[in-house]
C-alpha cells in the first residue's frame, strides 16, 4: 500500500506499525518523479508491504524529526525508528531487499 501522508499525526498513526518504508520526495524533483513509479511497480509485487509518501517542503515535522536533508531520502522505520536511510533514486531490486530483510 502506497499511502501519501499529509500531517504529523497521520503518518505517526502508520509510521509506529512495524516496518515502514518512506520516501521523502520533492514534486519539483526528476529523480522523486522516477523514484514514484518504481515504488508503483514495487507496490505490485509486494502489495503488502506499507510505503508512505512524505512530500519535503508539506512536512516539516517528519523531514526534522529524521534529519532529512535532501531528496529522494528513503528511510525504513521499524516501529517508527529508523533502521536504514538510502539517498537518491534507488532500484526496485535494492528497495524489495530492504522490505524483505
Amino acid at each position: 500500500m502506497i499511502k501519501e501522508i499529509t500531517n504529523f499525526e497521520e503518518f505517526n498513526a502508520v509510521a509506529n506499525q512495524g516496518k515502514v518504508l518512506v520516501d521523502v520526495y520533492s514534486k519539483t524533483c526528476g529523480p522523486c518523479k522516477m523514484l514514484g513509479f518504481v515504488l508503483a511497480d514495487l507496490e505490485k509485487d509486494m502489495p503488502d508491504a506499507v510505503i508512505l509518501k512524505v512530500d519535503f517542503d508539506r512536512n516539516k515535522e517528519i523531514v526534522e524529526k529524521y534529519d532529512v536533508a535532501s531528496y529522494p531520502t528513503i528511510l525504513l522505520l521499524q516501529d517508527g525508528e529508523e533502521v536504514k536511510r538510502l539517498k537518491g533514486l534507488q532500484q526496485k531490486p535494492v528497495l524489495k531487499q530492504l522490505l524483505e530483510a
